[in-house]
């Protein structure tokens, strides 16, 4: 029996893949984590096979989570489950310890397998997530960015830009004519891209790797 647990901050999602996998003869859902920082300690203590794990979260992000647990649980398999499509942070993931990477409109049948697959010692990565891969290695994306870190979108440099100059959020909403939530949502992506614990870190990686330009 494959025991699984399942990391993300929103319960539906959560609920969407326990009914999912509730059928399964060879799998079972042993817990699940609303934080990166309550899935280490449950993780510590429940000892899974597999884990289930998103990348946006606000206390700790995937790829700081996915880090953690290989350090704590090196034997431990894990399958990203994500929105995010770009291939480097799909890299960045993988890199990180992930065994796995399913986008979250993957259909039952490609998380089955995935769960399967990194079980038995395997790699698996979706059809889309995939091409993805594959199409950024045949384009030469990756010789062309200059740094180790996913491209920033238009939106998410103007932010960042508005945030070098020590705006605040309602600030750049109000300058950009868009909601504070979405700005903190493009700052939260940022900070999973670039790895960055916050804003500080954000501001340093940003001037450094000139990732606003």
């Amino acid at each position: 029996m494959i025991q699984v647990f399942i990391v993300d901050d929103h319960k539906m999602v959560i609920e969407g893949l326990q009914l999912l996998l509730q059928n399964e003869e060879d799998i079972t859902v042993i817990g699940s984590a609303l934080s990166g920082k309550d899935a280490l300690e449950q993780i510590d203590i429940k000892q899974p096979d597999v884990v289930l794990l998103d990348i946006n979260m606000p206390d700790m992000n995937g790829i700081e989570t996915c880090k953690e647990l290989i350090a704590r649980h090196p034997d431990l398999k894990i399958v990203a489950i994500s929105m995010h499509k770009e291939s480097s942070l799909i890299k960045l993931m993988l890199s990180s310890g992930a065994k796995g990477y399913v986008l979250k409109n993957a259909g039952q049948d490609e998380v089955i397998e995935a769960i399967k697959m990194v079980n038995d010692g395997k790699m698996y990565l979706d059809d889309t997530v995939n091409e993805i891969v594959v199409n950024s290695v045949a384009n030469g994306n990756e010789s062309k960015q200059r740094s180790p870190f996913p491209t920033l979108s238009r939106r998410e440099k103007e932010i960042l830009q508005l945030i070098l100059k020590e705006h605040t959020t309602h600030e750049i909403a109000e300058k950009l004519f868009i909601s504070f939530g979405t700005v903190e949502t493009h700052r939260r992506n940022m900070l999973i891209k670039t790895g960055a614990r916050n804003t500080a870190g954000l501001v340093r990686i940003a001037l450094e790797y000139e990732l606003h330009t």
